[in-house]
């Protein structure tokens, strides 16, 4: 018999439900756990919030351990558990009812006896859900109720049932819902009322310590980094971490296995297949299967794959039942790894051959919705290079070879083009290739290939983007081959093709402008047109961009270091090659060009300084860097810095040897023929001939101040000082060369008025030397200088302006080292204005800066000024020792 309000007359734990059928025992009681079960206590801490908030949903994918995670929580609990598995009957009220009653009595909960349980398997009454709440509500102590596998509940009636009896029990139950996908119950209430307790698929994941511990509990004893592999490979998924421990348990060799195991063909394949495929519809297992070639998608990529339109609520539905897809956010997903990997090994199977194909497609579709990297990826995987060649050039991204962070991932993604590629843009991609690695020969044919195509097409708008793919490589070829012409023509083109491309593709792509004006400034720089170089250069070592302009960037600041030392700046040569070398390895890259001839420039340096060590060490790491053998402006660089450290040594045929660069170009550089001749003449002249040191000077003109001076010099020891004094003549500093060409040209008149009996002269000019050359420690023109410079530093005064840098410095690789005995001599007149003595008086009393500025009625800024010219005068960089320096000089 019923009651009215549905409730059975029947004894309490009569043993069957409403359908008559006996209660199935298994479903209430807690799942065993294995023994090799990790607990895992962050999570355990996680569900003790359960005890504390009406609701708890412990929501992962299938085999993420949520389960056996809630069950072994449940079992330390001192509170009564009344644990049901749902099944697929329940979605009958009357069925799923009964089997919670059931399973309240089995544990014991005091409001089980009472209330009775429902008679009819389709319905249950209010009144009887009422009774029940109200009697967990009197209760002392809450029960905790799990529902283990919710998600196989998909009653409506059911869900709107349980959340009245949850809102009306208050403090008197605590249900715990495992589930894999989101229960029909209003969450966001309870959450916005802070009474859900929540853990899902992210927590649930094993880290790479719990993962460790898992494998020694199966016996396996991995190294940490062979557990965080396999972390990775699985994302953590339980199920997955436990089926490859046991599977690798028999294997002879398990860390191999566990780095090498085909996801197609294992016990977790079986598993998820299990468990995520079968029982899907026809349409969702095609969609699945044909996404496994997809990094990510969207439903709208999804369609493009299937032909079909209904990837939308199919993924949505997917995700929602945690069948292994993940959200990405704006409608965008992806697969878990290892179900990806399962799932390409069963669309070979299933749909031999299909695989090409879908990339294509997927190419297609992304280049049109404007993916580059990923049209790029599946353009490649397709097989359809000239797919992937012609998105790459028509979004100017061929710079994109050369610099980046993607740069050699592009390299590796085009190393399988055949040459069933024939478009324009493949023959582009083959020549910057090859022009990237200074393959010359190579690089040159297949610009040549493409240039040829291009003639033979319509000159028509939609090609702009590849004639200026074109003109950034001839930019690059007349770099390479010494032709400034041809790298000017080129940067002419390219600058009327600019006008026909949209602004924001341009500004997408900041790299291709500034490869191109590196080439312009590396090609004038070959030319000797040191102002013209320059400019360009500087443009683009200013460039923003990040990591897309590196390369660009690194290579400017290492051609305008050599511009500074070519014109005789060492202290900012230095500066700038540092910066280069620094922004390189900031950067990351590896070995970036760039920096290569930062260090030769900081080489060329140290020679100067007679540093020959560091110079040493600097030019071995050059050797490590990427060749540059077809790159004649770093090529030139090494062989000055080469040879003159050569020369500094004593290897004096070495030296001549090394002095012309190995490179072949279309046209010749005064600087690099001017600094070669000079060195060969010096090793000449050191070998003893001087006449045929003479005769090798004939090319160096006063176009290149460094040059001329080093060649008046040797001109004067080889007996023409009215041939060094007409060199020094012809020298046109107008302003722009630095101490190298000053010191030089001091010293060369010093030997000549020494010689001539003018020893007063020769004093003022050396001593002026010996100033400039201190504060850029330039010490080589010094010691290359002869014996005659000798008794001139013996003297006191002179002797004391060089003791404490070039006296107690590096002595000659060649010839003995400088080392002359102080003599009384008058000093060196130092010429101080007034106000510079007015400035030091000041000083000696110890007066700050804005006390002299208010003591003379001038600005801080003037004070400054005065300080800087009296340092540099008198060689010093401190106060106390501009004091004492005027002081012995007879200033104050």
């Amino acid at each position: 018999m019923v009651t009215a309000d549905g409730r059975a007359r029947q004894p309490a734990g009569a043993g069957t439900d409403p359908l008559g059928d006996p209660y199935l025992r298994t479903r209430f009681a807690l799942p065993s756990r294995p023994a090799t079960f990790l607990r895992r206590q962050r999570l355990v801490v996680h569900l003790n919030e359960a005890l504390r908030t009406p609701l708890t949903v412990v929501n992962g994918s299938a085999g993420a351990g949520k389960t056996l995670l809630t069950a072994d929580w449940a079992a330390g609990l001192r509170l009564p558990v009344a644990w049901l598995t749902v099944e697929a009957g329940d979605h009958r009220p009357g069925v799923f009812w009964a089997y919670v009653f059931e399973s309240l009595r089995v544990c014991g909960a005091p409001a089980a006896g009472t209330a009775g349980g429902p008679a009819d398997s389709s319905g249950v009454g209010r009144g009887l859900l009422a009774s029940l709440a109200a009697e967990l509500n009197a209760l002392d102590r809450p029960v905790v109720l799990v529902l283990d596998e919710y998600d196989r509940m998909t009653s409506a009636v059911v869900a709107e049932q349980l959340e009245f009896v949850l809102h009306h029990a208050g403090q008197g139950l605590r249900l715990v819902l495992v589930t894999r996908t989101e229960p029909l119950l209003p969450l966001h209430r309870y959450r916005a009322a802070d009474e859900l307790t929540e853990i899902r698929g992210a927590e649930l994941s094993f880290t790479p310590e719990e993962a460790g511990a898992l494998l020694r509990l199966h016996g396996l004893h991995l190294p940490e980094h062979a557990a965080s592999a396999l972390v990775d490979r699985t994302r953590g998924w339980a199920a997955g971490l436990r089926l490859s421990a046991l599977a690798a348990r028999e294997s002879t060799d398990p860390e191999q296995y566990l780095k090498e195991f085909e996801a197609g063909h294992s016990t977790v394949a079986d598993f998820l297949l299990a468990e995520v495929l079968k029982g899907r519809t026809e349409e969702t297992q095609d969609l699945l299967l044909r996404v496994s070639v997809l990094d990510r998608f969207c439903p709208e990529l999804a369609d493009a794959l299937t032909l079909r339109t209904d990837a939308g609520p199919l993924l949505a539905g997917l995700h929602r039942e945690n069948a292994f897809i993940e959200r990405l956010g704006h409608s965008w997903y992806r697969l878990h790894p290892l179900f990806r990997e399962i799932l390409r090994a069963h669309l070979r199977e299933r749909m031999p051959g299909v695989e090409p194909e879908l990339h294509l497609r997927a190419a297609r579709w992304l280049r049109r919705s404007g993916f580059l990297p990923e049209t790029l990826a599946h353009g490649a995987a397709g097989g359809d290079f000239d797919l992937a060649a012609g998105a790459l050039v028509d979004n100017l991204a061929i710079g994109e070879l050369f610099t980046g962070l993607r740069s050699d991932a592009l390299g590796q993604l085009f190393a399988g083009m055949g040459p069933e590629a024939g478009s324009p843009a493949s023959d582009l991609v083959r020549a910057a290739d090859a022009l990237a690695r200074r393959d010359l020969d190579h690089g040159l044919n297949q610009l040549r290939r493409a240039e040829e195509k291009l003639s033979d097409a319509e000159d028509s708008p939609g090609l702009a983007a590849t004639r200026l793919s074109c003109a950034l490589l001839e930019a690059l070829a007349g770099r390479l081959t010494g032709c400034p012409t041809r790298a000017e023509q080129a940067a002419a083109t390219a600058g009327e093709l600019r006008q026909d491309l949209p602004d924001h593709l341009l500004d997408e792509h900041p790299e291709l402008t500034a490869l191109l004006m590196t080439h312009v400034g590396s090609a004038r720089l070959w030319d000797g047109r040191f102002d013209d170089a320059r400019a360009v250069l500087t443009r683009v070592a200013g460039a923003r961009g990040g990591s897309a302009t590196i390369l660009p960037r690194t290579e400017s600041m290492g051609h305008l270091a050599l511009i500074d030392y070519l014109n005789g700046w060492l202290g900012r040569a230095e500066r700038r090659a540092l910066a280069a070398v620094s922004e390189a390895e900031r950067a990351g890259l590896p070995r970036p060009p760039g920096a290569g001839l930062g260090r030769l420039v900081l080489a060329a340096v140290a020679v100067d300084r007679q540093e020959l060590d560091r110079a040493r060490v600097l030019l071995d790491e050059t050797a490590r860097l990427p060749e540059r053998e077809h790159d004649p402006v770093p090529t030139a660089g090494r062989a000055l810095a080469a040879s003159r450290l050569l020369l500094d040594e004593g290897a004096t045929h070495a030296a001549a040897e090394a002095a012309e660069p190995a490179v072949s170009a279309a046209v010749a550089s005064p600087w690099a023929e001017s600094h070669a001749a000079v060195v060969r003449s010096a090793a000449c002249l050191a070998d003893g001939r001087p006449d045929e040191a003479v005769r090798l000077l004939g090319g160096v003109s006063g176009d290149q101040p460094v040059c001329a001076v080093e060649a008046a010099a040797i001109q004067v020891a080889a007996g023409r000082p009215h041939a060094a004094a007409e060199l020094l003549g012809a020298v046109r500093a107008e302003g722009r060369t630095g101490s190298a060409v000053s010191v030089g040209a001091a010293l060369v008149q010093a030997r000549a008025a020494q010689e001539s009996g003018d020893t007063a002269t020769a004093r003022r000019l050396l001593a002026r030397a010996l100033l400039d050359a201190r504060r850029e420690r330039l010490r080589r023109p010094f010691l290359q200088a002869g014996d005659w410079i000798r008794p001139l530093l013996a003297t006191a005064s002179l002797h004391e302006l060089a003791e404490d840098w070039l006296l107690s410095g590096r002595p000659r690789g060649h010839g003995e080292p400088l080392g002359p005995v102080p003599e009384s001599a008058p000093p060196v007149p130092v010429e101080l204005s007034g106000r510079e003595r007015d400035v030091l008086r000041r000083l000696a009393r110890m007066m700050t800066t804005e006390e002299i500025a208010a003591d003379l009625y001038v600005s801080v800024n003037t004070v400054k000024t005065h300080l800087k010219s009296a340092y540099r005068k008198l060689a010093v960089n401190r106060r106390s020792d501009a004091v004492h320096r005027a002081r012995d000089l007879g200033q104050l």
